[in-house]
């Protein structure tokens, strides 16, 4: 397929701002909690609840509850063992471990910054979003909010590659404690899960989503019972909750102590996943799995691997396994294998999710999005994304060899991602929640001082595999910022060759030009100028059909368009030419289906005809070749890249859901 000029190609820019206010307390939660009449409709609710729990645990909480197989480890194997196994040492990392995960997840992520949602939506795409309806219906500049969002989502990228690579292995590396005879095979056997991994991507997660859920139970109980079983003869290791511990270790060995706080932050890897997922769960469901499963397991069991490694030092280098005795060591390696699997596909699910968020808000080129489930609008499945998934993986893990070296690199991606959602957390606070200063700066010592000691803590990594993450971010940065500049470039070059749209209308109303049977539908990006294929079969077949609709495909601020908001119609001046112009509105998380929203229009008598009638419609699609000039506006080498995306962007056709048998291409030439 060559360069064509489908960029924005019947797509307006993230548009639609007073779509819907943002809502200034929890919205729709407390309804399904406390809406229900009677014991029996309590029940039922409360047995959702509890599903909906399940469902969380299996989903969001893969990534940081695979956590203990490295974090600890890492901490006390870190640049050869500079954190002693003493106990001042041990006391002072689970300090800082225990108080990590209270004030990042407890505090920032799960009980505040999961009330600020775009819709019931999170993730730094939506608090991007959110943060640029709340100043946009103030009048003030949100340009920056659509950078920090690339940010975020370039880091979530770098996260993506390295979390599956660095889990699957850390769980099979237990193989050499397990089964000695096979440990060898420890980088093939991840390899060959991987790679089984990503190939079933393309089926959809629907059959074995439910086996996620019961399967995470079942982890967090046996390491919620390996801990204990550590704690209670040793129960003077349960000091380490204490934040004087903390204190007394930065102060006794501050190299040492920011040394280990560049370890120490994998245990809240995962984090924005809390509240990325929050869309599919809803805030109550996670916060409940979280403080009533999740945290009390995850604590227990780095309590327990904290007093393993203080009476017996030896195990620092895998004191998770060593945690268990001999006879169930494979077992667990087997469960930890498919725990981790499940947090990798937590993690490619969420690179899935982004990327078609990124797709519709115009920052990456239209990419074949493929539903796998008819019942869930979440699951689908993008090739592209998932073979470049596949491919870094592979080759970090490859690169790599081990979850150690791994692990080291980890870090630099997290605690980005971490503070662009702390920097938006402070930005859309004052105007959502009414916050005043005192809390403000309250919470970016707290948190903001926190997550940057973390951040510095792994500058020092870049040199030791930390550039790797980094370069992927900086790699997705300039991919999202040059289609973004290079739509912008089209359109303006376009909007010269369509001229208005008005004119046109009047043009063929003086004209009198054949009007043919049928009804005729363009994709266009906008109401003020002419759909190139329009103004083609004009010139040139000297036709035009008896209805023509103008469609606009306008990607919201928000995950799902409201129904009352869908559509927009313009009848251009007249009503009586046939010539009309349709706006359709669709959320950040939708597949923009137009034919389908096209047949609801008509049912909904948006549009003056029957279903029937649009059922038989022809789609024509304006489509030509890009040319690079030497135009200014943008560096010729980034035009030449913008280019070489163009050509292997999807087919319109495909993305907007157009019937192939009743869809025409044709238009013109377009320079940059």
């Amino acid at each position: 397929m060559g360069a064509s000029a489908e960029p924005g190609n019947g797509v307006v820019e993230p548009a639609d701002p007073e779509a819907a206010e943002p809502a200034e307390a929890e919205p729709a939660e407390q309804a399904d909690e406390h809406g229900a009449d009677g014991p029996e409709s309590h029940g039922r609710v409360r047995a959702g609840v509890v599903a909906a729990g399940l469902a969380a645990l299996g989903v969001v909480f893969g990534d940081i509850g695979t956590s203990p197989l490295y974090a600890l480890k890492t901490v006390f194997t870190i640049d050869g063992g500079i954190v002693k196994a003493d106990e001042s040492d041990v006391y002072g990392v689970v300090s800082l471990m225990f108080w990590s995960i209270t004030i990042v997840v407890s505090l920032k992520y799960v009980t505040i910054l999961m009330r600020a949602d775009n819709d019931g939506e999170g993730g730094v795409m939506a608090l991007a979003a959110l943060a640029q309806r709340l100043y946009k219906h103030r009048g003030r500049s949100t340009a920056a909010f659509i950078l920090i969002g690339i940010v975020g989502v370039a880091l979530f990228y770098g996260d993506s590659i390295i979390t599956p690579a660095v889990s699957v292995l850390s769980a099979v590396e237990g193989l050499q404690v397990a089964a000695p005879a096979v440990g060898h095979l420890t980088v093939p056997i991840a390899a060959a899960i991987l790679a089984g991994l990503f190939f079933v991507q393309r089926y959809g997660t629907g059959k074995v989503g439910n086996l996620f859920g019961p399967v995470m139970v079942l982890w967090f109980a046996v390491i919620a019972v390996a801990g204990v079983a550590q704690v209670v003869p040793h129960p003077s290791v349960l000091q380490g909750l204490s934040p004087s511990w903390a204190v007394v270790f930065v102060v006794a060995h501050p190299g040492i102590a920011f040394v280990a706080m560049g370890a120490v932050v994998l245990v809240i890897t995962g984090a924005e996943a809390l509240y990325a997922d929050m869309g599919h769960f809803g805030r109550s469901p996670i916060r409940r799995a979280w403080f009533f499963v999740v945290f009390p397991a995850l604590t227990l069991n780095y309590l327990g691997q904290a007093s393993l490694v203080l009476h017996d030092p030896s195990a620092r280098s895998n004191p998770f396994i060593l945690l268990f005795p001999d006879p169930l060591r494979l077992p667990v390696v087997v469960l930890a294998t498919v725990a981790t699997i499940i947090a990798s596909q937590a993690v490619i699910s969420g690179a899935f999710s982004l990327s078609r968020q990124a797709v519709l808000l115009g920052l990456l080129p239209p990419l074949t999005i493929r539903q796998t489930s008819k019942e869930e609008s979440g699951q689908i499945y993008l090739p592209v994304v998932n073979g470049i998934l596949f491919i870094g993986v592979l080759a970090i893990m490859l690169s790599f060899g081990s979850s150690a070296r791994l692990a080291t690199a980890y870090g630099v991606s997290v605690t980005g991602a971490l503070v662009v959602d702390t920097v938006l957390l402070l930005t859309v606070a004052p105007l959502l929640w009414h916050w005043r200063p005192w809390k403000i700066v309250l919470a970016a010592i707290a948190f903001g001082g926190l997550e940057l000691t973390f951040l510095s803590g792994n500058l020092s990594k870049i040199v030791h595999g930390g550039w790797v993450p980094l370069l992927i971010a900086f790699a997705v940065i300039f991919v999202m910022t040059t289609w973004r500049r290079g739509r912008q470039l089209v359109s303006d070059d376009r909007r010269e060759k369509e001229g208005s749209l008005a004119d046109f209308v009047e043009e063929v109303r003086s004209d009198h030009l054949v009007r043919v049977p049928g009804v005729a539908v363009f994709p266009h990006p906008n109401r003020d100028t002419v759909p190139l294929a329009l103004r083609a079969n004009v010139d040139h077949n000297h036709v035009l059909h008896e209805r023509v609709v103008i469609v606009s495909i306008e990607v919201i601020g928000m995950p799902t368009a409201p129904e009352h908001k869908r559509f927009a119609r313009d009848e251009l001046g007249y009503g009586d030419d046939g010539i009309e112009h349709l706006a359709i509105r669709f959320g950040f998380s939708e597949t923009p289906d137009v034919p389908a929203a096209l047949r609801s229009a008509c049912v909904t008598d948006v549009l003056d005809m029957d279903a029937a009638t649009m059922d038989s419609a022809s789609f024509f699609v304006s489509r030509g070749a890009i040319r690079r000039t030497r135009r200014t506006g943008m560096a010729g080498w980034r035009k030449s890249f913008f280019v070489g995306l163009s050509h292997n962007a999807a087919n319109p056709t495909a993305r907007f859901q157009l019937p192939s048998d009743r869809t025409v291409t044709m238009g013109s030439d377009v320079d940059i």
